[in-house]
C-alpha cells in the first residue's frame, strides 16, 4: 500500500510538473510574414533566456477569427493593425498591443527567367497581354485579400493600376502570404505579388528574384502585436523581447521597417 501511494504521489507530481511546463511553452499566432525572419528571433530568445515558445503561421484574418473563438494563442503577432485592434475592441487584449515592424511588398518571380521587369507590374501586364492574344494562362499569385493583410495591399496595388478586374481568368490565391510565394515560384505562375521579408529568406533569395513596390502604392503594412488576455509570463517576456534590439535587428535584415522605440512598451 505504501509504495502505491508513493507510485501515485510520483505521477501527481509528473503530470503537475508537464502542466507547468505546457503552460510555460506558449502558442503564439504569426503572421506568415513572419515564417522565415522569427524562427531566427525564437532562437535567439531562447539560447538568452532558456524559455520554449511554439510559433504557429498563418492568415491575419483566420488568426483574428480562431482567438474570437477561443484558440488558445497567448500573443498575436499580426500583419497589420485592424486584425489585433479588433481584437482589443472586443476586450481580448491585454492593451492595444505595440507596432513591431512596418512590412513591404514585392514583385517576386522564378530567378533564371531573364525578364524581371524594371516596372514592379510591367509582368502583370504581359501576362494580361499573352491571355488576350493567346488564351495563355501564365498566373499571378498573391495572398486572399479576403483575411490576409499583404493579399488586401497586393489588391490595393492592382485596383489603382487598374488591373484587378482584368486579371481574374489569372489569379492564383494563396491561403497566406508564404503559400502565396511558393505558388508565385511554381513553373506555371508568371509571379506574384508577396511580403519583401520572403523574398528576402534564403530559402527562397536563392531562386527568386524581385521588384519592390512603391510604399505609396498601398496603406501602409503597419504590424502590431498583442496579448493575448491571461497571457502568461513566457509571452509578457517575448512581447517585450521582439521589441529589443537584438529582434530588431533581425527583422530589419528580413526587409521589415522598424517603428520608432520609444512607443514600444510592454502593456501592464
Amino acid at each position: 500500500m505504501k509504495r502505491a501511494l508513493q507510485w501515485l504521489l510520483l505521477v501527481a507530481m509528473l503530470v503537475g510538473l508537464t502542466g507547468i511546463a505546457k503552460a510555460e511553452e506558449p502558442t503564439i499566432a504569426v503572421a506568415s510574414s513572419l515564417q522565415f525572419a522569427l524562427p531566427e528571433v525564437v532562437e535567439r530568445f531562447q539560447a538568452e533566456t532558456g524559455r520554449q515558445v511554439r510559433l504557429n503561421f498563418g492568415s491575419s484574418g483566420n488568426f483574428r477569427r480562431q482567438i474570437a473563438q477561443g484558440a488558445p494563442f497567448e500573443l498575436f503577432l499580426s500583419a497589420d493593425e485592424l486584425n489585433a485592434l479588433a481584437l482589443h475592441e472586443e476586450g481580448l487584449t491585454e492593451g492595444e498591443g505595440s507596432v513591431y515592424a512596418l512590412g513591404r511588398l514585392v514583385w517576386l518571380q522564378r530567378a533564371g527567367r531573364d525578364d524581371l521587369p524594371e516596372a514592379p507590374l510591367a509582368a502583370v501586364e504581359q501576362a494580361l497581354e499573352e491571355y488576350r492574344e493567346t488564351g495563355s494562362r501564365s498566373r499571378i499569385a498573391l495572398a486572399n485579400p479576403e483575411h490576409a493583410p499583404y493579399g488586401m495591399a497586393a489588391r490595393e496595388v492592382l485596383e489603382q493600376a487598374g488591373l484587378w478586374e482584368a486579371i481574374q481568368p489569372l489569379k492564383v490565391l494563396g491561403e497566406n502570404v508564404s503559400q502565396a510565394a511558393q505558388f508565385a515560384l511554381s513553373a506555371d505562375t508568371r509571379g506574384g505579388l508577396v511580403a519583401y521579408s520572403l523574398a528576402l529568406a534564403p530559402q527562397l533569395a536563392e531562386r527568386s528574384e524581385y521588384v519592390l513596390i512603391p510604399e505609396d502604392w498601398h496603406a501602409p503594412l503597419h504590424q502590431r502585436m498583442v496579448l493575448i488576455e491571461g497571457a502568461g509570463e513566457t509571452a509578457h517576456a517575448f512581447y517585450a523581447y521582439l521589441q529589443g534590439d537584438d529582434a530588431r535587428e533581425i527583422l530589419a535584415r528580413y526587409g521589415f521597417g522598424l517603428p520608432p522605440t520609444e512607443p514600444l512598451h510592454e502593456e501592464p
